[in-house]
């Protein structure tokens, strides 16, 4: 049930609640300018492009620039910079993803399962799901006996794991079809 006010805006009758966020925003999103979204694009796309380049492709002042990318970076928006590493030189040219169910009884045992498996040398990412499967584990290994340990020791071993599907990588490539909407 709304009411209007003299200005003829529609507000909430009295008792009951707006569980809308005023700004149209989800719980914890933060609003961001045009500006803002095409900056983080383009950091996306290179994380070391210089700030002068970057203020001049989105069409600002480089101290702007460095401004709004130090506020987003304060406010949590940017969390940090990444290397796009070829893991072939670093011994794990073989990459995965492995789906991994737990047991349905053993859903205290997430924390420690997630503690357990980051420490693991294969493991380079951990998603935590909704759905058919509780974790999706991005690994890289050696070759294909290195994978197989791993899946074998330090999966299929333990007593909380039901289920794991391993898919091979042919291909990876990182913030592709970024958008700015």
């Amino acid at each position: 049930m709304t009411s209007q006010g003299s200005t003829g805006a529609q507000r909430p009758a009295p008792g009951s609640q707006n569980i809308r966020p005023t700004n149209g925003l989800a719980r914890g999103e933060q609003s961001l300018s045009a500006v803002d979204r095409h900056i983080l694009l383009l950091l996306a796309r290179d994380a070391r492009m210089p700030n002068n380049a970057l203020a001049a492709e989105v069409g600002i002042a480089p101290s702007t620039c460095l401004a709004r990318i130090r506020a987003m970076r304060e406010s949590g928006t940017i969390r940090g910079y990444h290397a796009n590493i070829d893991q072939t030189a670093l011994g794990q040219g073989l990459q995965a993803l492995i789906a991994v169910r737990l047991q349905s009884g053993a859903r205290d045992q997430i924390e420690s399962f997630v503690a357990r498996i980051r420490e693991c040398r294969q493991v380079q990412s951990v998603f935590f799901l909704a759905g058919a499967n509780d974790f999706l584990l991005h690994v890289g290994a050696a070759d294909a006996q290195d994978l197989r340990d791993f899946v074998v020791q330090e999966l299929s071993a333990h007593p909380e794991v039901a289920l794991t599907e391993t898919n091979l990588i042919f291909e990876h490539q990182r913030g592709v079809n970024a958008t700015t909407r």
